[in-house]
């Protein structure tokens, strides 16, 4: 019962970051940029929390620091590493560009699907040995996928949809990665903060050449000085903009994956891969209730393509990996 609801509330938190993000950006309430200087901000700043109360009451379990247990002693050592806040950064960016531009839903299933294509091509480019069955279920995937990613009325950017797309990868190389974490949430935790390094850098691009207007803002512009100075100035933000990336970045994100972290242990590896396939219909539902987006027979069609293929995978990989 514990698992269900942990993994129910992780799965909402899932969708809400894409709902979050839509539905600051789609009104303009803040730009792409700034939105993602927010949410990295506050997702650093709960996170640090939660890992300090994590950390205290690890430490609290013994009264001599220099007996700790080796594994314990691995998770207070675990602490990322660059590479994988480069891939949380390059995620985190382009997802707030391409959803100025996508709806909830099909932005989500972009996400998702780049997600786990790119797991499943580097466990390929690993040799994992694959049957018939696992190859059929990935190029049927790929296929879908490709179908979701053609300038469509679903689509209305071929631009924001790449975008997504590049997010879902960096998001997948930063899970495969994660693997390897004693902790994955002091990992996380870590990546967050030391993905405040680009914070300078995503501030002064955004009062340098972005224009709230739309597609045009991601071209370069003539430096002028009276336009830095008018992008500096925070009247373009609103209180319900900050308000959202807060969310996206402190609850979606910081608390989000401290709960998901929680019931990862509770649930087989399949489980939590396979409840995974319900983030993309989540987030569509959730678009459609609080947005008013509608439900194109595109997006369900994809859906139904890259889902079921990525679960035939999942479900015929666990099969084959049981002792005969």
């Amino acid at each position: 019962m514990k698992a269900s609801i942990y993994t129910i509330i992780a799965l909402l938190a899932f969708a809400a970051n894409s709902l979050f993000c839509r539905m600051a950006l789609a009104d303009g309430d803040i730009d792409a940029w700034r939105f993602t200087v927010i949410r990295l901000l506050s997702a650093a700043g709960c996170l640090g929390v939660i890992m300090t109360i994590y950390t205290y009451r690890l430490r609290g379990q013994v009264s001599n620091l220099d007996t700790l247990p080796n594994e314990t002693r691995s998770i207070l050592n675990d602490k990322g590493s660059w590479l994988s806040s480069v891939s949380l950064v390059v995620y985190a960016l382009c997802f707030s560009i391409a959803y100025t531009a996508l709806d909830t839903g099909t932005g989500a299933l972009i996400l998702f699907s780049a997600v786990q294509l790119t797991m499943i091509g580097w466990g390929i480019y690993q040799k994992e040995q694959l049957s018939v069955v696992q190859w059929v279920a990935f190029l049927l995937a790929v296929a879908g996928f490709i179908y979701l990613m053609l300038p469509s009325a679903a689509v209305p950017s071929l631009l924001a949809a790449a975008l997504m797309a590049i997010s879902g990868i960096a998001w997948g190389i930063y899970s495969i990665r994660g693997k390897s974490c004693a902790s994955p949430l002091r990992a996380t935790g870590f990546n967050f903060i030391r993905s405040l390094m680009a914070v300078p850098i995503l501030l002064l691009l955004s009062m340098t050449y972005l224009d709230n207007a739309g597609w045009d803002g991601l071209y370069l512009e003539n430096f002028n000085l009276d336009n830095f100075l008018d992008n500096f100035n925070l009247n373009s933000i609103t209180v319900k903009g900050i308000l959202l990336a807060c969310a996206s970045g402190a609850i979606a994100s910081g608390i989000g994956y401290s709960i998901w972290y929680t019931a990862m242990p509770l649930l087989k590896n399949t489980q939590a891969a396979v409840v995974q396939l319900c983030v993309p219909v989540l987030a569509a539902l959730l678009g459609v209730v609080f947005l008013s987006e509608p439900l194109t027979p595109r997006f369900i069609m994809a859906s139904v393509i890259i889902l079921g293929a990525v679960l035939v995978f999942i479900l015929n990989k666990e099969k084959s990996s049981k002792p005969a």
